[in-house]
Parts: C-alpha cells; sequence; structure tokens
C-alpha cells in the first residue's frame, strides 16, 4: 500500500524550524517536562522507559564484560576535587556548588559531581594494594550535574542521566585495550538497537576530557548537519593514580602506579534518536528501543467479539516476549493512529469487525507508513521479521545520509562550502591547535576526531600550508 504519510499540525515542521520542531516532539510525545530549575528537567514515563532499554543493553555488555556496578556519592568536597590540576581547571566553571548545610557554613564546600573521577580514585587508594586486585571493573549509573549557560532537553542539561565507568589496571596495553573496547561496545549500540551509524576516532588535545592522555569519542551525525559527540572513552595513563597516592604490589614485589580509564554516555542519546529517525509526525523509534514495540488498536470496537479478538491478538505477541500494548479505550481509533504515531511505536496492529471474519490483522509501519495484511496465526513471525527489516531500513538510511554528508575539503574555500552544506568536512591537519582555534574562529565548527582511518589523500594543512599528516574531521556541533 502507499505510504500516505499526513503532517501532525500540533508540530512545527522540520525544514520551517528544527530546534522547535525537537522541542515540539520532546513535549507533545511525552517524553518530558521542564521543571522550575532551567536545565533541570523530568523525565516522563516515555521518556525514562526509552532510557531503561539503552540501559539493559550496556548493563548486560558491561556485566559480560566483567564489570560490577557501585554507586558513589553525589558530592565531593572541593578539597578533594582539586587533587587533580587538569581535572578542576577543565570542570570548575561547570560546577554546582553546595556552601551550607543546615544553618551552618561548611568550611569545605561540596561540589554536586559532574563526573565522579576523584570520587572512585579517593576509594581505589582505599582498597587496591596487589596486582592481584587488579583489573578493577567498575560503572555506575547515576546523574550528574553541570552548570550549563545554554541547554536544551537531553542534548546539553543542567543536571542528565549517565553512565560513568572506571577501571584501574596493571598495564598500560590493558588500559588501552579497555578504552577501545569500550568504544566498541558503544559502537554496537548505535548498531544493533539504536540504528544509529557513529563515526569513531580519538579527540584532539584540544578537545579531549581534562586529565586524560586520550580521548576516543563516537559521533553521530544530525538531519541538520550537526555533529553529536554521543559518547566517550578516556585513558588516563597514570596521572589521578600519582594525584591519589594509588599505588599497588606488583607480581615482582615492587610498588607501581595502575593504569586508569574512564567512559560514558548519557540520555543525551535519546536526543539523538529523536533528531536522527523522527519526521514531522513526531517520534520515529528504531523496534529494539522503543519501549512500546507494538501497539494493537481495535477498530469499531463497540460491535460484537472486537475487544476480545484484539486482547487475544495482543496476549499472543506478548507471550512471544514483544513489548505491547492494547489499547481499548473510548477514545476514536483515528486519535488512537495519530498518537501512537506521535510517539514513534514501530508497529500498530489494527483489527477490526471485517478482521476478524477473515482471520487477519493489518500491521501498519511507523518508519514508513506502509500497511499490510496478515493472517492471525502467522502475526508473530512476522512481527519479529519486520522489526529486523525497519532497524535495517532505518540504519542504511541514516547511515547513507551520513556518507553523502562527509566531503574532503582541500582549501579554505572547500572548508567553508563543506560546513555550510553541513555534515563532515574530511581534511589535513598539521595538528596545530593554532588551526584548530582558527577553523573555530571563522566557522564555529570544532574538530569532532581524527577517525581511525587515516588514510591521506593531501599533503598540506589547508589553515597555514604547512606538511599535515592526520586526517580529522570537522563539523559544528551541539
Amino acid at each position: 500500500m502507499e505510504n500516505k504519510q499526513i503532517k501532525n499540525e500540533a508540530i512545527t515542521p522540520r525544514e520551517v524550524d528544527f530546534a522547535q520542531w525537537y522541542t515540539d516532539i520532546c513535549k507533545k510525545a511525552e517524553l518530558m517536562d521542564y521543571s522550575s530549575v532551567k536545565g533541570f528537567i523530568i523525565y516522563r514515563p516515555y521518556g525514562y522507559a526509552i532510557w531503561e532499554e539503552i540501559q539493559h543493553y550496556l548493563d548486560k555488555k558491561f556485566k559480560e564484560t566483567g564489570h560490577q556496578n557501585v554507586y558513589m556519592p553525589s558530592v565531593i568536597p572541593t578539597s578533594l576535587f582539586q587533587r587533580e590540576k587538569d581535572h578542576i581547571s577543565g570542570f570548575a566553571p561547570e560546577c554546582l556548588i553546595c556552601t551550607k548545610g543546615g544553618q551552618e557554613d561548611l568550611d569545605d564546600p561540596l561540589i554536586i559531581r559532574p563526573t565522579s573521577e576523584v570520587l572512585f580514585c579517593e576509594h581505589y587508594a582505599k582498597v587496591i594494594s596487589s596486582y592481584r586486585d587488579l583489573p578493577m571493573l567498575y560503572n555506575q549509573w547515576c546523574s550528574v550535574v553541570r552548570w550549563e549557560k545554554t541547554t536544551r532537553p537531553f542534548l546539553r542539561g543542567a543536571e542528565f542521566l549517565w553512565q560513568e565507568g572506571h577501571t584501574m589496571h596493571e598495564s598500560e596495553e590493558e588500559a588501552r585495550t579497555e578504552t577501545l573496547r569500550m568504544l566498541d561496545i558503544y559502537d554496537n549500540l548505535g548498531k544493533e538497537i539504536l540504528a544509529i551509524p557513529f563515526t569513531k576516532g580519538r579527540k584532539t588535545d584540544k578537545e579531549k576530557f581534562a586529565g586524560a592522555l586520550e580521548t576516543y569519542s563516537i559521533e553521530a551525525l544530525m538531519p541538520d548537519g550537526k555533529a553529536l559527540q554521543s559518547g566517550t572513552t578516556h585513558y588516563f595513563g597514570d596521572g589521578f593514580a600519582g594525584a591519589f597516592g594509588i599505588k599497588y604490589q606488583g607480581r615482582d614485589g615492587k610498588l607501581y602506579s595502575p593504569h586508569q580509564t574512564s567512559w560514558g554516555v548519557s540520555t543525551r542519546l535519546i536526543g539523538a534518536i529523536i533528531m536522527v529517525h523522527g519526521d514531522d509526525n513526531g517520534l520515529v523509534l528504531p523496534p529494539f528501543v522503543a519501549p512500546i514495540q507494538v501497539v494493537v488498536v481495535p477498530v469499531a470496537q463497540n460491535k460484537p467479539g472486537v475487544i476480545p479478538a484484539a486482547r487475544e491478538i495482543a496476549k499472543k505477541i506478548q507471550d512471544a516476549g514483544i513489548r505491547v500494548k492494547l489499547d481499548e479505550s473510548d477514545r476514536s481509533a483515528g486519535w488512537k493512529f495519530s498518537e501512537y504515531e506521535m510517539k514513534g511505536i514501530p508497529l500498530r496492529v489494527e483489527i477490526g469487525p471485517r478482521d476478524i471474519e477473515k482471520g487477519v490483522v493489518t500491521i501498519a509501519k511507523r518508519h514508513d507508513g506502509t500497511k499490510e495484511v496478515v493472517n492471525n496465526d502467522d502475526v508473530v513471525e512476522r512481527i519479529k521479521l519486520l522489526f529486523e527489516s525497519i532497524h535495517k531500513e532505518m540504519y542504511d538510511k541514516a547511515l547513507r545520509y551520513l556518507l553523502d554528508h562527509v566531503t574532503e575539503v582541500h582549501n579554505m574555500d572547500e572548508l567553508n562550502a563543506a560546513l555550510e552544506k553541513g555534515g563532515y568536512a574530511k581534511m589535513m591537519w598539521c595538528g596545530d591547535q593554532a588551526c584548530e582555534d582558527k577553523i573555530k574562529e571563522l566557522t564555529n565548527a570544532t574538530a569532532r576526531c581524527l577517525p581511525f582511518n587515516q588514510t591521506p589523500f593531501d599533503d598540506v594543512c589547508p589553515v597555514c600550508g604547512k606538511k599535515a599528516s592526520k586526517v580529522v574531521l570537522f563539523a559544528k556541533a551541539y
């Protein structure tokens, strides 16, 4: 059947105002609401449920690779936070600081954690004494606070939910392996449930995490041509360990400092899902991350036999381990169709008197609006096949967009044109931060990453004309 998508008038069209379109979906799809404090949002049940699906996927992967969940305090004494100089200089402008406890001024003000490296290091100094204690592979699910001036739901908040892994290792090689292994887990999150192709690579020194020796990231490209840093992993070497006095007795009886990593993704991924897949009718959720994968809608439900038939179909789907909702409310079928399109539910199963007579149901696909008629006996098998094909189609669509928006540039005019078009400007770079700063000054674009494929395609830096040896991707970003 032909795709007949009808514009939802409650949502600003993407091509008219992309930012307002995004905000409309956040609100209309009931993902979040604003609280009384700027930048602190309320995660409504449907929005939080998407985060739970991401959690379930990652938590399983973390545990399969030997990581354990812990929980650290939500506050950090200022004296402790200042132990690592690069770390404090990087995060100080974003800290929310408590100076009073009850009616008393605090001698050592408490910082609401912007990240937890120092908390983990303080703990590790107490519990690591021997090589037998290593590796120590911890992860924390929590919220952090960063006092951002400009906020936007999910994308940049004063408070956001995330996971942060913190690990200690006997050797540099083992820690570096961990750093890249976790980056691959994040990349597979995009491939397997988010239907988002990520670009992987190393951050420049200017863009790396405060206190890290190396930072790696996954970057997603949005439909407005801007990049979204969607996750990072960091190799710290033994810098934090030295600052916090973390030592272990090695296999030879001598004392050594362990090598450290950290890594994290946040509810920013929800923003990525909205922007990469959404349309003018609302959310479009990939099947494997959707909190509700199938909604069953009875048509002409006042007619005899319709509700029992709908319940039977819903139970059959649920018994197959599929996340399903049956809507028996007294709202019209048309209202329900529009509502569940807005919420991006991947499949809608319609059943009415004529379907019951024929022993069939009608299945509508959210991502392309097409419908098909399926025999009742085949409905579960067909749904599972549709999940696979829908996920692949959504991923492939996003991948085509990404590939079409990576432009090799050889001079500043080409760089400006590529950034104006939107997407990544792929250029050779001399490695000098002055050139990186110059591009930011002229275009407001930043170096997103040095991709792992470092095949040179030119020999000079477009900014300064000096010899270039590094391939780097520049883009405007969220």
